[in-house]
């Protein structure tokens, strides 16, 4: 199957992705039946990407969006229902796609900032919704000085992907402010945070039906805190759901249990989905299941360090981690209680004593299992996907894969879990805390001593039965709940609830990537076929919403 989806890779490759056969029917390639594609051809600004080094972020994103949209289509076509020529049907189909692909809203805000020390400067900001086929909007609020309007439409359009792959019903959005946060004090990041949500709010790209931000890079809890604490003081002071305005608060302001490690425990459901697979470890040439698995982190920063946590207890031994400002290495494993400890008393990684400082090329060029790019969009280029030693990459960062390294790494039978699958916890828990925000009640406080009352009956009953049979002569009968039953016998609480729907989420979306992998012979292009499934979702919605005045 392998070699058959590498042969269609380089095909379609060669031909700027697009298919020879205009039919639809199975055919050959060795001895693999191969699915052809339809005739869509990628847009020509888009076709120099299967081989730059550095292409523009927005660009990437459209141009795996058109890869999916080859796949997709005739699959569209045919199962369009109505009486329409097939030839109407392909029309509303390429227009419905054509809707889904560009960005529909970006807004770019400019304040002043009174410093601390009486000095006067402009603040530069972002804000932008890629689509409203669902609403609220949903993306996070990144500070930066890599902050850009390509780089918001590019993360924008990344979320409404994102959202469809896990089914959260959401549109996609991004903001960022064009600063440093530690070249800012608090009160300055404070002024900062509350202005911009102002700005945001009298534009209407933020509120709880409209546009609901959440955490990101250079952002955290405070910063959320100090934005719902604004919206609900000047605009939504009237609205009984106004800290629904955005997630990842602080508990005691809405917030949820669970929410600041969700993206990383959502990376460690997201390889433990595949790496359990014994199928696709087959075609990477690895055992299936955790044990004696190494990998390596590219930036640690919140994500990069609960992913270390939940891999570190699923038995894999992280040997090496890329920073900012340095890199270390040790063969035997790092323990992360121990690193995270040493990261808060000295702000860096820089002299650990549980490894040595890394002196090589590149930390990321040396061999483990996992290669886990955790930090900031392309990282892996065409220039150094040929020397990359995993046989895994989850991509915990947005867009951390180029489109002309994609196609190395596949031809190199590496597996890529994509960004728009794997790092989607982080958005399914805030969706949760959405939720919650809207129905003003905390998960589980409703049930909670019912179930647990229910649990001890139940044990209050199997004993009565068993005395009933056997008798009493020797003394009531104990009954002893098991290890397990103890741990859950007071019901489910928040973080429970949370970490269920959770991995439910991801264990059901990596199931559908694998069916669609498999029904197109995508081989190992997941990435593919996680966009396809997210294309027809939105498809989907548009068809049977219908387009307003049009």
């Amino acid at each position: 199957m392998l070699r058959g989806a590498s042969n269609l890779l380089r095909l379609c490759s060669q031909h700027g992705l697009r298919q020879c056969s205009e039919t639809n029917a199975p055919r050959m390639v060795g001895a693999t039946a191969i699915r052809s594609y339809s005739d869509h051809v990628v847009p020509e600004r888009l076709t120099s990407l299967q081989h730059d080094e550095d292409p523009n972020f927005f660009d990437m994103v459209e141009y795996f969006f058109h890869r999916g949209w080859q796949v997709l289509e005739d699959k569209l076509v045919d199962e369009m229902k109505g009486k329409m020529p097939v030839e109407e049907k392909r029309k509303k189909v390429k227009g419905i796609l054509g809707i889904i692909q560009p960005c529909h809203h970006v807004l770019e805000i400019s304040f002043p900032l009174k410093r601390d020390t009486g000095d006067y400067e402009m603040i530069v900001g972002y804000r932008a919704q890629h689509s409203q086929h669902r609403t609220p909007c949903k993306g996070g609020i990144r500070y930066s000085l890599d902050v850009c309007t390509d780089e918001v439409k590019a993360l924008s359009a990344l979320m409404t992907y994102k959202c469809a792959c896990v089914d959260v019903p959401f549109g996609g959005a991004k903001a960022g402010v064009k600063i440093n946060p530690k070249e800012y004090s608090e009160h300055e990041l404070e002024k900062i945070t509350r202005r911009f949500t102002i700005e945001l709010a009298k534009k209407g790209f933020i509120g709880p039906g409209v546009d609901v931000p959440a955490p990101d890079m250079g952002t955290g809890e405070r910063e959320m805190s100090w934005i719902a604490d604004t919206y609900a003081n000047t605009i939504g002071h009237l609205d009984i759901n106004a800290h629904a305005c955005v997630t990842g608060k602080p508990i005691n302001q809405g917030g949820i249990h669970g929410r600041v490690s969700a993206t990383g425990r959502g990376i460690f459901h997201g390889i433990d989905n595949f790496i359990n697979e014994a199928s696709y470890m087959s075609m990477i040439n690895t055992t299936p299941g955790w044990g004696g698995k190494t990998f390596i982190l590219q930036g640690l920063g919140n994500v990069g360090l609960h992913t270390m946590r939940y891999l570190h207890r699923a038995g894999a031994r992280c040997i090496g981690i890329k920073e900012y400002d340095c890199s270390i290495f040790n063969p035997n494993g790092m323990d992360p209680r121990e690193l995270e400890d040493y990261k808060l008393n000295n702000n860096t990684i820089k002299g650990f004593p549980g490894a040595e400082e890394y002196a090589g090329e590149d930390v990321m060029f040396e061999e483990c299992d996992i290669l886990v790019p955790a930090a900031v969009e392309k990282v892996i280029r065409k220039s150094n996907a040929g020397k990359l030693k995993c046989k895994i990459i989850a991509e915990a960062a947005n867009g951390p894969t180029t489109p002309a390294a994609d196609k190395i790494l596949i031809d190199r039978n590496i597996l890529v879990i994509p960004d728009l699958y794997i790092n989607a916890g982080g958005v399914t828990v805030s969706y949760f805390e959405w939720l919650k925000n809207l129905n003003h009640v905390s998960y589980g406080r409703l049930t909670f001593k019912y179930e647990r009352e229910s649990n001890y009956y139940l044990l209050e009953s199997v004993q009565e039965s068993l005395e009933r049979r056997f008798g009493k002569q020797g003394g009531k009968i104990p009954v002893t709940a098991s290890e397990a039953f103890t741990k859950r016998i007071s019901g489910a609480s928040e973080k429970d609830i949370v970490h269920s729907g959770l991995d439910y989420s991801m264990e059901r979306s990596a199931r559908a990537i694998m069916r669609t992998a498999m029904k197109y012979n995508l081989g190992l292009d997941l990435r593919t076929a996680a966009y396809v499934n997210s294309i027809e979702k939105i498809f989907l919605t548009y068809q049977e919403a219908g387009l307003t005045f049009t």
